[in-house]
């Protein structure tokens, strides 16, 4: 299932509206101009999962919630088979599966995720994310260029990143093929349970 982007922008606005906080608050929360933020939420432009974690964050719900409009209900296990889970298409071809979108309480967020590979990212700075927390992401199959701040690796299948996303982090697929990884979005501490 692939999340209607405008639905999505509504779910954002109208919670935003009910809990009466401002199209400015939540431009300052997502690391947004105010200009950026309007056009994200009336669904004009694509929303990227930082953004998406960033709302959420804000609004005091799971993120899966903003994805479907129903809250996560499992609370003892979950088990997402193989090739399903909660597909997001988000950010130049990336390609999320989140693979437990119906467990509650969730303190981390797990992906498969699927990185297109582009020639014309080989050559061009890598485009940076923050997010609060922390990430672990294992390389599956393929080959990555993970940029780290001012730092650049190489990375590939059975190779395993764990860091700050706090602080500027992205990456790109590299060796002319996609790349594909298992990505554990953690939560900080004080952020608590959904």
């Amino acid at each position: 299932m692939e999340p209607n982007i405008k639905e999505v922008a509504n779910r954002i606005r109208a919670l935003r509206e009910d809990m009466d906080i401002t199209m400015q608050e939540m431009a300052d929360a997502t690391g947004r101009t105010l200009e950026e933020y309007m056009a994200q939420e009336s669904g004009e432009v694509d929303l990227s999962f930082t953004f998406l974690y960033k709302c959420a964050d804000r609004l005091g719900v799971d993120v899966i919630e903003l994805l479907t409009g129903e809250n996560p209900h499992l609370t003892g296990y979950s088990l997402t088979r193989g090739g399903d889970g909660l597909s997001i298409k988000r950010r130049a071809g990336f390609e999320y599966l989140h693979k437990a979108p119906h467990f509650r309480h969730k303190l981390a967020e797990p992906f498969l995720v699927t990185a297109p590979y582009l020639e014309e990212e080989q050559e061009a700075p890598i485009h940076l994310s923050y997010h609060a927390g922390q990430e672990l992401d294992y390389i599956i199959s393929g080959k990555l260029k993970f940029a780290y701040e001012d730092h650049v690796e190489e990375v590939e299948a059975g190779d395993l990143l764990m860091y700050d996303s706090g602080r500027g982090h992205g990456m790109i697929a590299t060796g002319g093929e996609p790349c594909t990884f298992l990505a554990v979005v953690i939560k900080p501490h004080e952020q608590g349970i959904n």
